[in-house]
């Protein structure tokens, strides 16, 4: 019994230890109890996404010293949502709901990405299936459509915009998330159309490189079977972007990190995963300012789609 003070004040040592550990603890944001959250835009394969994304986390960490963690939300307005909520620390998103965190929550573009052959914007297009009586804009009149999400700037809004500008008003309207998605069920005749990004074919060996090539594996006559009606105004390409408040000091170290592993082979391999670019260049709002007013400009209601999805 002669040692039983000893255990009581080793375990009160003990709790003590217990409880003023976690105070000790760094929890300043970047640190591995707070690590930066990173979001990546939804449009690929989320597992393929994933793993390019802890590889570009694992390079920050190395080249900043501070701790980051990737996510990779369900849809666009997910991202946009998590900048509001204070779950995403930066993201790359598309150009779209870009407008709508910088409305909504000030957050702010300090880069774009670079598509392939240096190109600084993309474009929208629409598609029909070949074996369809449907070989302009006009005969959608009442067609049944598909597109990607309220508020994907290629597959949603810019296509919804130029019908609205011509005048023609489509049928039934389904959201398939996904730009492989919309191609695929245009080629099971599911839809009359759809809308999709579009890239222009590889300049030294003319493969085509628009959405349709990403059902190519499943269905190697994509190209043939459904055709392009039409493409949309240009695009800018989509930003990099810090919420409102993140530290200046940690955003430039950021950056020049991000730049220089868009540099390097592994990280040119991992963006081409993560958005199906191959670089980073710098970016402000001044960027978007066109495209504020185009979509200003027609009655493309985000929120009615996203309630009606």
């Amino acid at each position: 019994m002669r040692y039983a003070p000893y255990y009581l004040a080793v375990l009160v040592l003990a709790l003590a230890w217990l409880t003023v550990r976690p105070l000790l603890e760094d929890r300043s944001l970047g640190s591995k109890h707070q690590p930066i959250v990173v979001m990546l835009t939804p449009s690929v394969d989320a597992q393929r996404i994933s793993k390019s994304g802890d590889s570009l986390m694992a390079y920050l960490h190395a080249t900043t010293g501070l701790h980051f963690r990737s996510s990779v939300p369900t849809n666009f307005v997910a991202v946009v949502e998590a900048f509001g909520a204070g779950k995403a620390d930066i993201a790359i998103m598309n150009t779209f709901s870009y407008l709508l965190a910088n409305t909504k929550y000030n957050a702010h573009a300090a880069l774009k990405v670079v598509r392939r052959d240096g190109e600084m914007s993309y474009r929208g297009q629409l598609l029909a299936h070949a074996g369809e009586d449907i070989n302009s804009l006009e005969d959608l009149r009442g067609r049944r459509i598909a597109y990607v999400d309220p508020s994907s700037t290629s597959g949603y809004i810019y296509p919804k915009a130029l019908l609205q500008q011509r005048g023609i008003v489509t049928g039934e309207e389904v959201f398939a998330n996904k730009h492989d998605n919309v191609v695929t069920m245009i080629y099971q005749r599911q839809v009359d159309a759809g809308a999709t990004y579009y890239s222009p074919a590889d300049k030294k060996t003319g493969e085509l490189l628009d959405a349709r090539a990403r059902v190519k594996a499943q269905f190697p006559d994509v190209f043939e079977k459904i055709k392009i009606l039409e493409l949309t105004e240009p695009i800018p390409n989509d930003p990099v972007v810090f919420r409102d408040m993140f530290p200046a000091e940690f955003e430039r170290r950021i950056i020049d990190a991000l730049l220089k592993y868009a540099a390097t082979a592994r990280g040119k391999a991992s963006l081409m995963d993560i958005a199906s670019v191959e670089g980073l260049a710098p970016s402000s709002d001044a960027d978007y300012a066109e495209m504020r007013k185009l979509v200003t400009s027609y009655s493309v209601d985000v929120e009615k789609a996203l309630r009606k999805k």
